[in-house]
């Protein structure tokens, strides 16, 4: 039986080449699940968040955005190119179960820490990749980044309203969803690998998370050559009040429109749109007719109003109203450090609630290189330090 507070990938060491958000994020969630992630940085200048904003300063070079995604982890300063640095790279492998990188496709390879190169170093080596495109096809080469993949998947090409311009999703969608899905693999590689006593190679992209995050709408156009726009729906909107706004999901009911109509005060004008088809071909009427209603009051009274008809609906309020609710602070989702450079400081914790192994900050976010003697000494290879592969 797991004993109480023993964390899940306890005794797992993870060599990471990660930077800036795919990477990075799927390597904070193995290290919070109590995995040892070595980060490998370059020598003076680091992941590439480090110095994200164009300033050098210490305080800069341990940015907000660098932090919120490095925790629980351990930096190295390793000169790849060099080679002694190479060969600290490889005595690092033998002692490692995962290597973890985002760069382009063949970048690794290139540097001569191809699945291929180290599997002959350490044939337990699982070596997980996260790219643009994949790592052959048309698109292997090119550079691949959050935006370029909502654009070129379909993501970015549906709004909810065809009057409403195409425009970039503000969050990192593309690079957290590929992230979960890198740390999915590579747990499922740890687990075939105590099947079969050898390691793997996993690799996912931004394309393909985006690919797989539309399932139900590729099916429906697969099939019926039909667009699926969840957004685009007639009962469905964002509506402005008179001191914010609130979003309406009129859906899941047996007669959704009628009870809008209920919530609004209105006449019910379900009978002459009893349907989805109707709906749909009077869509413009609709929402004009909710959006004239919703203005008159506020969005408390509305959201009011909604919920006595069992209508989905909640305000559109900005992330720090989400940080300060008290059901962000219930699930655990904030969690305060001590920063050495920054000082007290508050990043969002872990999605994933485990009963037996609640999250834990072991390390803070590492400064530059802070952890090179400690890692080199540990794993026996201080040798590597006086060399001045790792400065």
């Amino acid at each position: 039986m797991t004993e109480p507070n023993t964390m899940p990938l306890d005794g797992v060491r993870i060599l990471d080449f990660t930077q800036v958000m795919l990477g990075p994020c799927a390597t904070q969630m193995l290290a919070d699940f109590g995995a040892d992630v070595i980060k490998v940085e370059r020598p003076g200048a680091g992941d590439l968040s480090r110095n994200f904003f164009g300033e050098t300063s210490e305080a800069a070079m341990n940015n907000a955005v660098f932090s919120s995604l490095n925790r629980n982890k351990r930096s190295v300063e390793v000169d790849t190119k060099s080679d002694a640095g190479k060969q600290t790279i490889y005595d690092l492998v033998k002692v490692c179960d995962v290597v973890v990188d985002n760069f382009r496709a063949g970048v690794m390879d290139r540097l001569g820490f191809g699945y291929e190169d180290l599997k002959k170093v350490n044939p337990r080596i699982i070596c997980a990749s996260g790219t643009g495109f994949g790592e052959k096809g048309p698109y292997a080469h090119k550079g691949g980044q959050d935006v370029l993949a909502q654009a070129m998947s379909g993501v970015m090409e549906k709004t909810s309203d065809p009057s409403i311009p195409r425009s970039i999703y503000p969050t990192t969608l593309c690079d957290y969803t590929a992230g979960m899905h890198l740390v999915q693999g590579v747990l499922a590689a740890l687990l075939m690998r105590e099947k079969t006593g050898v390691g793997q190679k996993v690799g996912v992209s931004l394309y393909d998370s985006m690919i797989a995050m539309q399932m139900q709408e590729a099916a429906q156009w697969s099939k019926h050559r039909e667009v699926l726009n969840w957004a685009a729906m007639p009962l469905t909107g964002v509506f402005d009040t008179t001191d914010g706004a609130l979003v309406l999901v009129g859906a899941f009911k047996a007669n959704p429109l009628r009870d809008i109509c209920n919530a609004l005060d209105i006449d019910d004008v379900s009978p002459q749109y009893p349907d989805l088809a109707s709906q749909r071909k009077n869509k413009p009427f609709l929402q004009e007719l909710f959006r004239k209603n919703f203005a008159t009051n506020t969005t408390e009274h509305w959201l009011g109003r909604l919920e006595e008809q069992d209508l989905l609906c909640a305000p559109v309020r900005p992330l720090g109203d989400a940080l300060d609710d008290p059901q962000t602070a219930m699930n655990d989702m904030l969690v305060d450090i001590d920063h050495p450079v920054l000082g007290q400081m508050t990043l969002v914790g872990s999605p994933v609630h485990l009963g037996d192994a609640p999250l834990k900050v072991r390390h803070a976010p590492p400064k530059l290189g802070e952890h090179t003697d400690e890692v080199l000494e540990e794993l026996g290879l201080a040798a590597a330090k006086e060399d001045k592969v790792a400065i």
